[in-house]
């Protein structure tokens, strides 16, 4: 079977546009509210009712007495070239082919009232104007093809009248004028659509690429937590694997199946190390190195206290006697981290400001709380931090969420800024506390 041919003769295309005039957008948003989002709903059917309420009067008194059409007929082709524009907001081609045929039948009557006018011919003022304000919600609708067709329909049809009238009849032609008139008013109302639909997908793109951004901090915060606390892991790890390979020299008596037992424990952990460095090189970027210094406690916090203190910012550090034992390696790694970035946090948004670091043990959690006072300097991007735009906020969260605990962030009246966290302990002392 032959492939038809690719190439289309002129009338082929020309039907081809024309058939367009047959098939309106399915979209029924009343326009141009519709391009427009910030004009109110109601407005449109407003200024289309009002231009209906003036144009038809005006057209009655237009066809009557300057054309001497016949009052009832006058009336009745001044309603189907007005009225119609209501319909235009919501529907404007099939307005459009309403409206369309009322001029080309007043067109038709006036020609055959075989009367002398000082009138212009083929469109009655009335007509220019209803016509007109048609064509702005029609281009602020419909595609291009659409618009094109209408344009070739209208200087069609205002050339053949124009060409068919007696030149002595009427007082001057206007097809020229209507045709630049429709032509302008269709690239202009064309131009602020397709300007309209670019900012509107430009604006989903923007929120589709800060959706993925924030996702992608997300999941880099996970893989940096995971990271961390691969030392944590792989250290009691490691104390199983020697526990358990070293009982039976440790202990005295231990029989044979006890022997076996510790043996394929300490197997079963040296793979759960092997299988954790795996999973660590996964999880390293591919620009990162190894990370071979050990990861920071509860015991670290003067230092880091010290570094903000350097960088401008006066941090004071309470421990209450309960919290200062030591805790689960996995909690003081968290805790130190919320510290640290509530504290990168005071440097960069409130700069300057003074910072309370407390730390407390309660039903056995600890509550860590970094609360700093109102920033000497006002910082723009202070107002923004409750919102968890940053990267330290999210961080926090994904660390308390891996302990199962609980943040609360958020402004002070006072115009200060206050990060809480509890983290369970899970310690064998948690009943006593």
């Amino acid at each position: 079977m032959e492939n038809p041919p690719t190439g289309r003769t002129a009338p082929a295309r020309l039907a081809t546009l024309l058939s367009a005039l047959a098939r309106p957008s399915a979209d029924r948003t009343p326009q141009p509210a519709g391009t427009f989002p910030r004009w109110p709903h109601h407005l449109p059917y407003l200024l289309a009712v009002g231009a209906a309420a003036s144009l038809l009067p005006t057209g009655i008194t237009v066809l009557t007495h300057d054309y001497g059409l016949n009052p009832a007929v006058a009336a009745a082709l001044a309603v189907a070239q007005s009225v119609p524009l209501v319909l235009a907001v919501s529907r404007p081609l099939p307005a459009w082919w309403i409206i369309g045929t009322a001029d080309l039948l007043t067109a038709l009557l006036l020609l055959a009232a075989d009367r002398t006018t000082d009138a212009v011919w083929p469109w009655p003022a009335t007509s220019v104007i209803g016509y007109c304000l048609l064509m702005v919600p029609l281009s602020l609708r419909e595609p291009r093809r659409t618009l094109l067709a209408v344009w070739l329909t209208t200087v069609a049809g205002s050339l053949t009248m124009s060409l068919v009238a007696p030149a002595d009849r009427f007082g001057g032609d206007n097809s020229l004028l209507v045709i630049a008139l429709s032509g302008a008013v269709l690239v202009f109302g064309g131009a602020l659509r397709e300007r309209a639909e670019a900012r509107r997908l430009l604006t989903e793109q923007e929120q589709i690429s800060e959706s993925e951004r924030g996702q992608r901090t997300l999941l880099e915060e996970r893989a940096r937590i995971a990271r961390e606390l691969h030392d944590v892991v792989a250290h009691h790890m490691s104390v199983i694997a020697v526990q358990a390979a070293s009982a039976p020299y440790r202990l005295t008596g231990v029989p044979e199946e006890a022997v076996a037992e510790f043996t394929a424990i300490a197997g079963t952990a040296r793979e759960s190390l092997t299988e954790m460095r795996r999973l660590l090189g996964v999880l390293r970027n591919e620009g990162s190195g190894a990370e071979t210094a050990p990861q920071p406690g509860l015991a670290q916090l003067p230092q880091l206290l010290e570094t903000v203190g350097r960088a401008g910012v006066s941090a004071e550090l309470t421990v209450h006697p309960e919290a200062a034992g030591p805790l689960p390696a996995a909690v003081e790694l968290s805790a130190y981290r919320i510290v640290q970035e509530a504290l990168a946090n005071v440097v960069r948004h409130a700069p300057g400001a003074r910072a309370w670091v407390s730390l407390a043990l309660q039903d056995g959690r600890l509550l860590v709380t970094v609360v700093n006072a109102a920033p000497t300097t006002r910082s723009p991007s202070l107002e923004h931090a409750a919102e968890g735009t940053g990267h330290g906020l999210t961080g926090m969260r994904e660390r308390v969420r891996l302990l199962d605990g609980r943040l609360d962030t958020g402004p002070l009246p006072d115009g200060g800024f206050k990060v809480a966290a509890a983290l369970p302990t899970d310690t064998p002392g948690e009943s006593a506390a």
